[in-house]
């Protein structure tokens, strides 16, 4: 006899609650700089370009938007 293990609906749902969050606002820092005992990084999110200090990058890979945060977008490409 063969004993399957299933995961109950609701907890599928909860998992696909957490992925679609989670997939909501990737954050990739594409650059880093420390200079003057000032951290900024370069993060890219929805396709567009931020200079963060390290507390915008923690906010931001907390779940936080870029307009949440007043972010600009970085100017220099």
């Amino acid at each position: 006899m063969s004993v399957g293990w299933s995961v109950p609906s609701s907890q599928n749902s909860k998992r696909a609650a957490v992925r679609k969050a989670l997939d909501r606002h990737k954050v990739y820092v594409t650059a880093q700089s420390f200079s003057g005992g000032v951290y900024s990084a370069r993060v890219l999110v929805d396709g567009e370009a931020y200079w963060v200090d390290e507390f915008r990058l923690s906010q931001l890979q907390g779940g936080l938007s870029p307009a949440e945060l007043d972010l600009t977008p970085a100017t220099d490409d």
